[in-house]
């Protein structure tokens, strides 16, 4: 198992080929991707072939971006992923933060901290500048995570993805934290 970060209650580690079922159970709760796919699951077949070796060829082109199995320390349960990646357009010095957990963790906190360590993780020794994640507006408990990660609504955008969602309606929101802002934060909280 190689390790990427822990919390004081998660171990995010890479992701392996062993993980398949893992991503096929979070993948197949319609509530899990209710704000993602409109609640449609993501098939084994396409996680296999797509999802997962995506996921694993982050590790040998980016130093410090990837997707991260999300495990809980007391417990080892796989608990869903994390992530960190580069923005499509974006900024070189800028990643896209995000959480997709299983319901069974949902409104415990994991996420925000999950999320939090990989922003920590991310300025501190990797360099980026700027922080990004965006979610479809009504997806009010994803939105929370991120304010309480301390990112900032910048941008609504009428914009939806390729599914219908529920809440895809108000369009989709952009979040983000800039080094800088990330520091005053920690300075105040330290």
């Amino acid at each position: 198992m190689q390790v990427f970060l822990e919390t004081p209650r998660l171990v995010l580690r890479r992701f392996t080929l062993a993980d398949v079922d893992n991503l096929v159970s979070l993948n197949a709760d319609p509530d899990v991707m209710r704000f993602i796919t409109g609640g449609i699951p993501i098939g084994r077949v396409e996680i296999e072939d797509e999802l997962l070796p995506a996921f694993l060829g982050y590790y040998e082109r980016f130093d410090g971006y990837g997707f991260w199995a999300a495990i809980e320390k007391r417990t080892g349960e796989f608990l869903g992923c994390c992530y960190l990646a580069p923005q499509e357009g974006g900024a070189p010095a800028e990643a896209e933060l995000g959480f997709r957990l299983r319901k069974s963790a949902w409104g415990k906190g994991y996420a925000t901290e999950g999320a939090r360590a990989l922003i920590r993780r991310g300025f501190t020794e990797f360099g980026m500048q700027r922080v990004v994640a965006d979610t479809v507006a009504g997806n009010i408990a994803s939105r929370r995570v991120l304010e309480k990660a301390g990112l900032r609504l910048v941008r609504t955008s009428q914009q939806s993805g390729p599914y219908p969602v529920e809440g895809g309606e108000s369009g989709d929101v952009e979040y983000a934290l800039c080094k800088a802002d990330w520091e005053q934060q920690d300075q105040a909280v330290g």
